[in-house]
């Protein structure tokens, strides 16, 4: 990818060209950095005044995700809005690769042309959430999508990364019995939007009616947020396989994106993300810097080696390697 026009990439992008857009988020991906300034360079031509509705969408593996997505967003393009999906698949640890299977798990929607998918590898990032996915939502806008789905891994700490590029948090569940309430941390709880529990079809339908029940309990004795208007957050049943509730799923994302935006929480919220990614943008320039200092990597060398015998603790070697940047 060199020689690039990025003047021409981001006209064709703000027409909606995919083939474009595809290319644009493949060099946000790359961490090469004659590719990162001109991810910079098209970023800033493209400008932002273009926005989407960003829906952030977790949940554990096989709770249904991929059939929601379809069949959400196969909805969502027979109302006439263009729909982009980012979905995140889990980077190995040991080899650094990923399935990328996405398309084939949302073929239909793949076929839209009103629909548009990228695969992401995760790249051992916090939570399974690939780094430059917020710069590839923000591609996705300038394209002119009205909605991206995000899709986590739904490991760990992804729940809360996500949430800081997301406009709505959605938690998928599946039907459980009363004991797997407690599984569920108290920390998604409180980042959730709207929960929904899907599979509420066939023999599963009346246990899922109860789980919803048991989670629209659980989400009332939390503490109201500001940015909630009353009977938000809210648990529904969902059946993505049959399509129903969906509609009704829509309209409460709706209503509530609504409220936000005339109590003008939208702007905020927006501006508090621009915020957190400029300091983890810094945080992660200056972690750059230290490993390309020669000093610098000499002496996080050295104290690597003391930390692995013993010599040293950990705190104390963080210590004494930044110890002669504080006199700078």
């Amino acid at each position: 990818m060199t020689n690039i026009d990025i003047r021409n990439l981001a006209d064709r992008i703000r027409a909606g060209d995919r083939r474009a857009l595809a290319r644009a988020i493949t060099l946000v991906e790359s961490g090469r950095a004659d590719h990162r300034a001109d991810a910079l360079a098209l970023q800033e031509a493209l400008g932002t005044d273009r926005q989407a509705l960003r829906i952030g969408l977790s949940g554990t593996p096989g709770v249904g995700k991929s059939t929601f997505i379809e069949s959400f967003g196969l909805m969502l393009t027979g109302m006439g809005k263009r729909v982009a999906v980012l979905a995140v698949d889990p980077s190995s640890a040991r080899s650094g690769g990923s399935i990328l299977g996405d398309k084939t798990r949302m073929d239909h929607l793949a076929r839209d042309p009103n629909a548009f998918i990228r695969p992401s590898p995760s790249q051992t990032e916090l939570g399974g959430v690939a780094r430059r996915t917020r710069e590839a939502v923000a591609l996705c806008e300038a394209a002119g999508f009205d909605v991206v789905l995000i899709e986590t891994v739904g490991v760990g700490q992804s729940e809360t990364v996500v949430a800081h590029m997301s406009d709505l948090f959605v938690l998928l569940l599946a039907p459980a019995g009363g004991d797997e309430l407690q599984g569920v941390k108290r920390g998604i709880m409180e980042i959730a939007d709207l929960i929904f529990v899907n599979k509420a079809d066939g023999a599963l339908k009346e246990q899922a009616i109860r789980t919803c029940a048991d989670y629209a309990g659980a989400l009332r004795l939390l503490r109201k947020r500001p940015q909630d208007p009353d009977g938000f957050p809210k648990a529904l049943t969902i059946s993505a396989i049959e399509a129903a509730g969906l509609g009704e799923a829509w309209d409460e994302m709706q209503a509530l994106v609504d409220w936000r935006k005339e109590h003008a929480i939208w702007d905020q919220t927006r501006q508090a993300q621009a915020s957190h990614w400029f300091a983890e943008d810094v945080r992660h320039g200056l972690l750059r810097w230290l490993q390309d200092d020669p000093d610098t990597n000499a002496r996080m060398i050295e104290a690597a080696a003391q930390v692995r015998d013993g010599s040293l603790s950990p705190a104390a070697a963080a210590v004494q390697v930044l110890a002669p940047l504080e006199k700078r």
